[in-house]
């Protein structure tokens, strides 16, 4: 034992014990990074599907989730739906405020995902506002997203500033990554100081309106994509806001790593009479898949 390992049965033991460390550090940076390692493995065209928590029903949170997962979904935002969503369009707030009187709140939606991970690999992210983050305790809250798996969180109306004073080591405490949002108005300054500052990608604002109120992308859009990726940023983007079918999906996807689908998606759950057809048909719309038979 001693020649095998130069240092007897303590060094055995020290090994063993730092290799187990190494293990659940590793396993740690494994869970907590799919958002990277999507991006990492797969650069482009990465589709990236919003639905509202406890939409259409309180219990369809889980089932929409694998089902996007199954049809071909590359990440998943669940959003924390909000008595007073001001910067969604009218087809988001009316799912919010059926989710809320199907009685969905923070509480209920960790309750649904506990055990997630058993059969969803995709990467998850929540998005919602500040207000309800502060009242579940922004600690509390986080321990609970590392607990069932959530990968990142977007909270638009949570200033940069005040993330990076006060709330990103709590984030950082717990494997979460912070995703930013940038628009047309946001200076050359606060995007390169939200690169500095992101992991996983940046969220691609495509324009000042509220969403599901664009039709398509505009010349003045497509400049703004061009001036951003002329400034060689360091993460990944994702366009939201206007993106509802394959050709707008593929459009985006020329100008950044993919796209963001929200108030299209919501109101096939609020249309669909069976729902996981529903859903499959709608992503491999989007994705351009091609059954062959």
């Amino acid at each position: 034992m001693k020649n095998l390992f130069g240092g007897g049965l303590k060094n055995v033991i020290f090994v063993a014990v730092h290799f187990q460390i190494f293990k659940f550090v590793n396993f740690q940076i494994d869970i907590m990074n799919r958002i990277v390692q999507l991006f990492q493995r797969n650069p482009t065209k990465n589709l990236n599907v919003y639905f509202t928590a406890g939409y259409p029903k309180l219990d369809d949170t889980r089932r929409v989730l694998k089902t996007l997962e199954t049809a071909g979904a590359d990440l998943v935002e669940i959003g924390m739906p909000y008595s007073d969503p001001v910067a969604d369009g009218e087809t988001i707030q009316q799912s919010n405020q059926q989710a809320l009187e199907n009685g969905m709140s923070v509480k209920e939606l960790f309750a649904q995902l506990r055990g997630m991970r058993s059969e969803i690999t995709v990467p998850v992210l929540l998005m919602g506002y500040i207000n309800p983050v502060l009242q579940f305790g922004i600690e509390n809250f986080c321990q609970h997203c590392a607990e069932v798996g959530v990968d990142g969180l977007i909270l638009p109306d949570m200033p940069v500033d005040e993330y990076l004073e006060e709330y990103k080591p709590i984030f950082e405490r717990y494997g979460l990554l912070n995703i930013f949002l940038i628009t047309p108005q946001t200076s050359e300054k606060r995007i390169r100081q939200i690169d500095d500052n992101s992991q996983g990608f940046i969220y691609m604002v495509s324009s000042a309106s509220v969403t599901g109120s664009q039709t398509g992308v505009s010349h003045d859009m497509e400049a703004y994509f061009a001036r951003v990726n002329a400034m060689n940023l360091s993460n990944p983007r994702l366009i939201g806001f206007g993106i509802k079918d394959y050709e707008t999906f593929e459009k985006a996807c020329q100008h950044a790593s993919g796209a963001i689908i929200g108030s299209a998606f919501i109101r096939v759950l609020q249309e669909s009479e069976e729902l996981e057809n529903g859903i499959s048909e709608f992503i491999k719309n989007v994705k351009g898949f091609v059954e062959v038979i």
